[in-house]
């Protein structure tokens, strides 16, 4: 029950003959937001519907004005739950907010690869896209305080931020319940919508992909352990990242010859997720990993915050041949800021290299002490 920050701007941005599209992983909440939704703008003015219902897919893949208008009859606002599988879904709401006069439409859907192909070129200029996310820091303190906060820090940074994960007290429970969730995500979307059959390899790629969080990730060296050429990981990768699943950082470059902007890092949209699939869920004195868990929440909360307060911001993480580098980089309006990200508080010297190629940036150290300024 906690309030998402997104809410209202999901209120804000419905528009007449315009079509809001809502992106989120499943069950970090969009259902229960449109739900929501729909209470408030009075049920009866809204048409709820999901695609995954075989009668509502036939009728929003008619590609006919007419039995687009008796659909939606008088109904003001159309609310489409995953509609990512609703056939040619481009095509019929462009029919939709070009022929019927004030209607406002909603799409949500899990996977982002589906639904913004069939979007794309159809509603080009029609269309406002927002991303939920699975729960934030700020919307973990709003509802539970600062201090219920830290307390739990550590059970975030094991179990992630699912809004479900929150009322379970089982430690079985949660584990149970992530590990639905993987299958969820890889085999309800990615084998569904995309047909691809080596899901052992699929996860393959996942693993590893989990135990180098925070490094760079070669495509090739991955390819020669799972047996697959790189542009099939490739494609495996944008996938994974196309179900929200992990978030991919380029190298950033610009003065110096030997800066690595080749390799990506990809970093886990939810730690929980990440420790599952190495199923690993050891309490902080058992593991060795705490700096790539610290590091990977700290950046996906940063993103969170770019994303709700809607900041145009480029995002990289910095390293050179001779293995001088820094976590984080922004770039904004011209403006270049450097993060390092360390679980434990010990001082950081910036490397000489960055401050001479880049004499204007800043730089910050974020740990325990000042997290809550940086990702808030």
């Amino acid at each position: 029950m906690y309030n998402r920050e997104i809410f209202s701007q999901i209120k804000e941005s419905l528009k007449p003959n315009k079509v809001l599209v809502l992106y989120g992983a499943r069950r970090v909440g969009k259902t229960f937001l449109l739900e929501k939704l729909t209470k408030e703008l009075g049920e009866e003015k809204v048409k709820f519907v999901t695609g995954e219902d075989k009668w509502t897919r036939k009728e929003l893949s008619s590609e006919s004005i007419k039995n687009l208008q008796r659909f939606i009859g008088d109904n003001e606002f159309l609310i489409i739950d995953e509609a990512q599988k609703v056939p040619s879904i481009g095509l019929n709401l462009k029919l939709m907010v070009d022929h019927i006069s004030g209607i406002k439409v909603l799409a949500s859907g899990s996977t982002s690869f589906n639904l913004a192909k069939e979007l794309g070129e159809p509603l080009l200029g029609r269309k406002v896209l927002l991303t939920l996310f699975p729960l934030s820091a700020k919307e973990f303190i709003d509802d539970e305080g600062v201090e219920n906060y830290k307390a739990d820090i550590e059970s975030l940074l094991i179990f992630g931020s699912y809004p479900e994960i929150q009322s379970m007290n089982s430690r079985q429970e949660k584990i149970q319940y992530l590990s639905e969730v993987i299958n969820s995500l890889v085999i309800n979307d990615i084998v569904y919508l995309e047909e691809v059959k080596n899901t052992e390899k699929l996860l393959d790629i996942l693993i590893m992909l989990a135990f180098q969080l925070g490094n760079e990730v070669s495509l090739s060296e991955i390819g020669s352990k799972v047996g697959l050429h790189k542009d099939t990981v490739a494609k495996y990768l944008s996938l994974l990242e196309k179900v929200f699943i992990i978030k991919k950082v380029r190298g950033f470059s610009r003065n110096l010859r030997n800066e690595i902007t080749k390799n990506s890092k990809y970093y886990f949209y939810d730690n929980g997720i990440r420790n599952s699939v190495i199923n690993n869920f050891n309490d902080f004195g058992y593991r060795n990993d705490l700096g790539q868990l610290w590091e990977n929440y700290i950046i996906m909360e940063r993103i969170k915050r770019q994303k709700y307060n809607k900041e145009m911001v480029n995002n990289y993480f910095w390293r050179t041949y001779s293995q001088k580098e820094i976590d984080w980089i922004e770039e904004k309006d011209g403006n270049l800021k450097a993060f390092e990200i360390k679980y434990s508080k010990n001082d950081f010297k910036i490397p000489s290299d960055w401050k001479k190629a880049y004499p204007d940036s800043s730089f910050e150290l974020i740990n325990g002490d000042n997290f809550l300024e940086f990702i808030l």
